[in-house]
């Protein structure tokens, strides 16, 4: 593998933070663990600096926790053959710039191609991973799909993660954020989702729990919602109670301190891709807030996931359906005893929750098996 020196990944920030998340962290450790000298072409400097404050958003060219970083503005440009990296990630099917593809063309050998894909649970992942995409020019594209079996890619992890998060310790780190004792004994929850989602209903029912609720909320997540419920402008720093529930919006968090919050809480809401892996890697309950597609794509991805994840608690499989829109048919929405139903099986979805993540764990993590079979591709 040392025989790779450069790569190159190419990613269009589409959810606001998921894709530029994932490519942060996958740069990041090949840098770190693999000694590559990286750059990253990204179009959204602005969404880049909300999880990595050091990001300058009006830099062109910069370097950033030892990746170079480069504001990737349009389709234009001409690049030499020199430029081209060994290995060239396209994220999430992105079109990389027909110059430095032309490039590419010249190169002897040719660089190594990827298409990295987005991560779902649907079995047919497992045949088109490292399929082969022919392009012109003799080039080669694969597709290289994360997942959650032995025939695909895995899940984005770093090296130190699961010993850092065995070393934490919850009470200090919440504390920093803010939090007051009684805060810290309840229960805590971690909320990070879409606009859509109904948090104004699940507010309602978590008001009448029979024991204290905190929620943590990222601030400018459920922010109508957050500003009702508190009667506050939503910013960080905003907590307000009603009932058994507290509300307490949280400062936008770097990556690593996310994973921390994560670590802390007792069941985290997550949403995208990026999110939803990091809180595999917390081996705690979660509900994940799927990214929307056209025609009710999304649902049927879920469903996939629940399948695998959550056969043994139809609590978790149904209140995680409703929080996506897709509830059974003829069922009349109901928080409060879906949220009972929930609640009921929080001792079985915590086992459940460390057995998912050492099942994972046994699947290696996808930098690392990337740059495997990169190297048989040489």
């Amino acid at each position: 593998m040392m025989k790779f020196r450069r790569l190159d990944l190419f990613c269009r920030v589409v959810d606001n933070y998921g894709d530029i998340g994932i490519c942060w962290r996958l740069a990041k450790q090949l840098v770190r663990e693999h000694g590559l000298a990286v750059t990253l072409y990204v179009d959204d400097l602005a969404s880049f600096k909300r999880i990595c404050p050091p990001v300058a958003e009006g830099a062109e060219l910069q370097q950033v926790d030892g990746v170079t970083v480069r504001h990737w503005r349009d389709q234009d440009g001409s690049y030499m053959p020199h430029e081209v990296a060994d290995i060239v990630i396209e994220f999430f099917a992105v079109d990389i710039p027909p110059g430095y593809i032309e490039a590419m063309k010249q190169c002897e050998p040719r660089p190594v191609w990827f298409n990295l894909e987005g991560l779902t649970a649907e079995e047919w992942v497992e045949g088109c991973h490292r399929l082969t995409s022919p392009q012109p020019g003799g080039l080669i594209k694969h597709f290289f799909f994360p997942g959650f079996t032995g025939k695909t890619g895995g899940l984005l992890r770093e090296a130190g993660l699961e010993q850092e998060r065995l070393q934490f310790a919850p009470a200090a780190f919440l504390s920093q954020l803010g939090l007051t004792p009684a805060e810290i004994a309840s229960t805590r929850i971690s909320l990070f989702c879409y606009p859509h989602a109904p948090v104004s209903a699940l507010f309602e029912a978590w008001q009448t729990a029979s024991q204290p609720m905190t929620c943590l909320v990222p601030e400018g997540v459920a922010a109508d919602t957050v500003r009702s419920f508190t009667g506050g402008d939503g910013r960080a720093g905003t907590v307000a109670t009603h009932g058994a529930l507290t509300v307490r919006v949280l400062p936008f968090v770097p990556q690593p301190d996310y994973d921390k919050l994560l670590w802390a809480c007792d069941l985290n809401f997550v949403r995208g891709e990026d999110s939803f892996v990091r809180a595999q890697w917390a081996g705690k309950p979660f509900i994940w807030h799927i990214y929307p597609q056209d025609e009710n794509l999304h649902h049927k991805k879920l469903r996939a996931f629940l399948q695998r994840y959550a056969g043994a608690l139809p609590g978790l499989a149904d209140f995680s359906l409703r929080w996506n829109g897709a509830p059974s048919q003829g069922e009349a929405e109901d928080w409060a005893a879906s949220w009972a139903a929930l609640e009921a099986e929080a001792a079985a979805a915590t086992v459940r929750a460390a057995e998912w993540q050492q099942q994972m764990l046994s699947l290696g993590d996808l930098a690392s098996n990337m740059l495997v079979f990169a190297a048989t591709l040489r």
